[in-house]
């Protein structure tokens, strides 16, 4: 019966010639960037939203925004902890 799906963790032909070195720090990389940026934005946010807010909205949003830049680290982390495919 043939598949009439589409694969989600099909390799992409960059995945088979990356070293897992060039891999984990380009990881890495992404992974300063994106708590860099993401703690900047968030605080704009707040700073522009959040002035006249009470300390439950406060409170709702900084866990919130505390705990949301998990998802992205996540898909980093796995792309970086990605066995290289071996050589044939």
């Amino acid at each position: 019966m043939p598949a009439t799906g589409v694969a989600l963790n099909r390799p992409t032909p960059y995945d088979a010639c990356m070293p897992i070195r060039l891999r984990k720090l380009i990881g890495t990389i992404l992974l300063v960037a994106l708590v860099i940026i993401y703690a900047l934005v968030a605080t704009i946010i707040a700073v522009a939203q959040l002035s006249e807010s009470g300390p439950l909205v406060h409170l709702a949003f900084f866990l919130l925004s505390g705990l949301l830049w998990i998802l992205p680290a996540m898909l980093i982390i796995k792309w970086m902890l990605k066995a290289p495919k071996p050589s044939s």
